[in-house]
């Protein structure tokens, strides 16, 4: 079955869902290391009056044309029933010590000034699936605010979440961090679909 928008608002209830799709010790080595390779500074979108502390994790965009990145790319769009044409490039992300992404939703803001520019290709972000490729020493879960819920970083554990309501609305119940992580490195990938096809494909 393949997911649509219409299906998000089931996850009004439980905006953050750990799935049962869990990636291997060796693909999540394989993947730590694509993006110990490819990282740069984090950016953020919508960035008016945010500070130098609100986004300080690194990223990595992960390239199409990696075996590793395709087949674990297409296990995960297929495990939650979604079209691979709808989705971004996978990014991975690096917190060190102190590290974090304060309170924060995937989708675009509708009254943001790059909302235009960022929904032109493929529109809207739909469903957000992000895995968890090690656990640190200490601190790095998730935690999202309007839910009281907190996912603590597991090797291979997914969570996913749908950013939009039944009727099409940003999913605000989607507010979300990345705490600071207090001992180690956190690592994670994200994959973030869209209403439409993109351009250009995540992997080839």
């Amino acid at each position: 079955m393949r997911r649509t928008a219409a299906d998000c608002g089931g996850l009004r209830r439980t905006a953050a869902d750990c799935g049962g799709l869990r990636r291997t010790a060796a693909d999540c080595a394989g993947l730590i290391s694509l993006i110990d390779v490819h990282r740069r500074p984090s950016t953020i979108t919508d960035a008016y009056g945010a500070g130098s502390d609100f986004r300080t994790s690194e990223t990595a965009d992960l390239p199409a044309d990696d075996p590793l990145v395709g087949r674990v790319y297409r296990q995960l769009a297929d495990y939650a029933g979604l079209n691979i044409a709808h989705g971004e490039a996978l990014q991975g992300q690096r917190y060190a010590v102190g590290q974090q992404f304060q309170m924060h939703t995937d989708y675009f803001e509708p009254s943001g000034l790059d909302y235009f520019p960022h929904t032109e290709d493929g529109g809207q972000r739909t469903w957000t699936m992000m895995v968890y490729l090690n656990e640190p020493k200490a601190g790095g879960a998730t935690r999202f605010q309007h839910l009281d819920k907190t996912i603590q970083p597991e090797t291979g554990k997914l969570a996913a979440w749908c950013n939009r309501t039944a009727d099409g609305q940003p999913n605000a119940f989607t507010l979300h961090a990345g705490l600071p992580v207090r001992a180690g490195t956190k690592y994670i990938i994200t994959a973030w679909f869209r209403d439409r096809p993109r351009r250009h494909p995540p992997v080839i």
